[in-house]
């Protein structure tokens, strides 16, 4: 039988219950897929109540009936003060690891620099005995020019 030139939804056409339908509880429209979790979920309620007496969360949708593992969706469980084991040591991460190494290794460097012995330390020393032997030098010299000045104002005065 040919329908002309539109074809209708496949999902049918619509069907609507009459009041006294509704009230009678005998509709002739079709029972949706939400409708018949929902029926479920509350008969799987119940008996889960029953049989163990603790609370149930309620699920959403297609959750109490499609087991999910979702990593992202699990709540972490929190730890009681009294619970928390403190002889429990953690383990550092790569990178902490890594910077406490690197301070320690520059203290222990600055040690050894302020002993002497590296050889930045030794090269230092060497710079700085130099320079005071210049400078000693230079206040050497100085004198003796400021010496030689007077020994000549005093001839000069004769």
């Amino acid at each position: 039988m040919g329908r002309g030139k539109f074809k209708g939804k496949p999902t049918g056409r619509r069907n609507f219950s009459t009041p006294e339908e509704m009230i009678a509880g005998t509709s002739a429209r079709p029972r949706t897929f939400k409708e018949e979790a929902e029926d479920k979920e509350e008969g799987t309620e119940e008996e889960a109540e029953d049989d163990s007496g603790e609370e149930t969360e309620r699920r959403k949708g297609i959750e109490g009936i499609i087991q999910i593992e979702n990593p992202n969706l699990v709540k972490p469980n929190t730890v009681k003060a009294r619970e928390v084991d403190l002889e429990k040591t953690t383990e550092l991460s790569r990178r902490e690891r890594e910077e406490i190494e690197k301070q320690k290794a520059h203290e222990r460097y600055m040690r050894l620099q302020e002993q002497g012995k590296t050889e930045q330390a030794r090269k230092d020393l060497e710079r700085l005995a130099l320079i005071r032997q210049q400078r000693a030098e230079a206040a050497k010299k100085r004198e003796e020019e400021k010496a030689a000045k007077e020994q000549k104002k005093a001839e000069a005065r004769r």
